[in-house]
């Protein structure tokens, strides 16, 4: 029981400092419990073979299938179709799509499908794009408790109630396992209140929200850019003379000069790129494509003896708005880019992607780029060709914001997509296939069909979300199995013991959500799944009313922007500050927390 509390308090710290990676934290935790053999050796790995576990892995394989049809592009569209030009209406209906579409998606696959339907929706309606970011964020966790299909922590709630029934008490009632539908009742009350809460509070919530909206598309580059990061000024081309200094200097040593322009893209010989490599060498002859007021470009021309081309004719394709240009991508929790400097991960090399800017909260770092040290909801700012964005979205390392083109596209095999993906979830709501099976079915047809390659499946799956919710699963299992669970609830019972019920539920509801703001909600759902039961069975509660409270109460994360994924990639788009979380989440966390309490009351006592 000791070891056991000690790698909860490891984990819950661990997570919470991140002084090292949330997946390493989780296969340290998994590898202590096989080595000090606190769960049998043949039950360590079975998280990995967790039917939650593979219906994640089929649902993210899914999700990447509608997007490669356009399948979601669409929903911008009859967003603005129903809206007819309101803005209460464009609300509601933005925030009424997102919940419906949160029931069937994973939270973080959804926000990152979203943004930049949202992105497309602020550019053609003209209302601000930090209006309608944060609200489906929200909206997002609310609605994903109303079927047992997308939210992680629901779907492993079953494999944490077969370890707990295999270490009852004697005479102690077996705890049923959840169906697809037990949560719907609540969930859907919860649903609909995240929708009916921003309907009637958005415009108090978001009343000093900017009229400009703060998306961009290819063609509001040059304004938007300008006046939000500073990035202005004409795309030039500068011919490397035989007299300049810089023959013979690599295209970092050029950019480290004073009044040295943007060097969006080189011409040397025959052969051009966008986002030449810092280590690139410039000769004489070399076209340079750089980016800059027109004055600043022409006194470094005369300064370094290279000749000003008044237009582009050397790369004019490169520049052409169809293939390449800037955007903006947030950095999501997941991304393997987070702690390492932007010199370090050599963007220009690897993707042929330069980094003009980073948008942290209230700070834009625009000069000293290269040195910056990233972080999850940071918002780059990129220039590239638009199809060497494909590959890093795809690692899951960025997603994209900016309305950009996707040659990439499927769109002839939107049919195929939408229907194994329609058949899947009839299979999994209907429950003529277990639930991994169901959603393995829509996977198997995509890939049979030619909806997605198996390369593009293989890079689809988030393998930081799989690794952190199998390895954590243990946990859980050990916290039964050497009774620890069974302690810290009698220990929580000298404390509240004394409470109703109600007020008893209220307690761990609390505790669950706390957690929950501090490590990801697999663990705390891991950690708190085994108190609420022993709790339940203390007072004589219904262990089945305890787990879902539990499970609902970890995706009560509104407070803070780190508490979920979906919250930290709005941020930096949105332009959000910490009392924006504040602001929109203390009214919206007491709410869902009374409605969960009523509800799982109601559904356990009155029905």
């Amino acid at each position: 029981m000791i070891l056991v509390l000690g790698l909860v308090v490891f984990t819950v710290l661990m997570l919470a400092l991140e002084w090292v990676r949330s997946d390493i934290t989780a296969i340290l935790v998994l590898v202590v419990i096989g080595v000090t053999g606190l769960i049998p050796t043949q039950q360590v790995f079975e998280g990995f073979a967790n039917s939650g576990v593979q219906a994640i892995l089929a649902v993210m394989i899914m999700g990447v299938g509608l997007d490669r049809t356009g399948a979601l592009n669409a929903v911008a569209t009859v967003i603005l179709k129903a809206a007819q030009g309101a803005q209460w209406r464009l609300l509601v209906v933005i925030n009424s799509v997102t919940t419906v579409l949160s029931s069937i998606i994973p939270s973080q696959a959804l926000a990152a499908l979203m943004i930049p339907v949202a992105s497309r929706v602020s550019t053609r309606s003209k209302v601000p794009l930090s209006k309608l970011l944060l609200p489906m964020a929200c909206v997002i966790l609310t609605g994903t408790n109303t079927t047992l299909i997308a939210n992680t922590p629901l779907i492993i709630l079953n494999g944490l109630i077969e370890s707990t029934n295999r270490n009852l008490p004697p005479g102690a009632n077996t705890i049923p396992l959840f169906g697809m539908f037990t949560v719907t009742p609540i969930g859907v009350v919860l649903a609909v209140m995240g929708v009916g809460f921003f309907w009637l509070f958005t415009d108090k919530l978001f009343k000093h929200a900017p009229e400009d909206t703060s998306t961009t598309t290819p063609t509001r580059t040059e304004s938007y850019f300008a006046e939000t990061y500073g990035i202005d000024g004409d795309v030039l081309e500068l011919i490397v003379t035989a007299d300049s200094p810089l023959v013979g200097m690599s295209v970092v040593e050029t950019e480290a000069l004073p009044g040295a322009p943007l060097i969006l893209a080189m011409k040397t010989g025959n052969e051009s790129r966008l986002s030449p490599p810092a280590d690139s060498m410039i000769w004489v002859g070399t076209v340079l494509g750089v980016m800059g007021p027109r004055e600043s470009i022409g006194n470094f021309a005369n300064a370094h003896q290279c000749r000003v081309s008044p237009r582009l004719r050397q790369l004019s394709d490169m520049f052409n708005t169809t293939r390449a240009g800037i955007s903006e991508a947030v950095v999501p929790p997941s991304s393997r880019f987070i702690k390492q400097t932007v010199n370090d991960l050599h963007l220009r090399k690897r993707y042929g992607i330069s980094v003009l800017a980073v948008n942290r909260g209230d700070k834009v770092f625009r000069d000293d780029v290269r040195n910056v040290s990233l972080r999850g909801g940071d918002t780059l700012v990129l220039h590239s060709a638009w199809t060497d964005l494909t590959t890093p979205r795809e690692e899951h390392d960025i997603v994209v914001v900016t309305d950009v083109p996707q040659e990439e596209a499927r769109p002839g095999k939107i049919r195929e997509a939408l229907f194994f993906f329609l058949l899947a979830k009839f299979l999994a709501l209907t429950e003529l296939l277990p639930l991994q099976v169901a959603f393995w079915v829509g996977a198997a047809g995509m890939l049979a069909t030619g909806v997605i390659t198996p390369n593009e499946a293989y890079r689809s799956v988030n393998w930081k979300t799989i690794f952190i919710t199998a390895s954590l699963m243990p946990l859980g299992w050990a916290m039964d199995q050497t009774g620890a669970g069974s302690w810290l609830g009698q220990e929580l019972m000298v404390h509240i013991g004394h409470l109703p019920q109600w007020g008893i539920q209220a307690s761990v509801a609390v505790l669950a959500l706390a957690l929950s703001q501090v490590m990801q909600n697999v663990g705390a759902t891991v950690v708190m799944v085994p108190i609420a039961i022993n709790i339940a069975l203390a007072t004589g509660g219904n262990p089945t009313a305890y787990i879902l409270i539990t499970a609902m109460s970890v995706s009560n994360t509104f407070l803070i922007s780190s508490a979920h994924p979906a919250l930290t990639m709005v941020a930096g788009p949105g332009g959000y500050r910490g009392k924006d979380y504040l602001r929109v989440g203390l009214p919206l966390t007491l709410v869902y927390l009374l409605t969960t309490i009523v509800g799982v009351d109601l559904l356990y006592k009155a029905f």
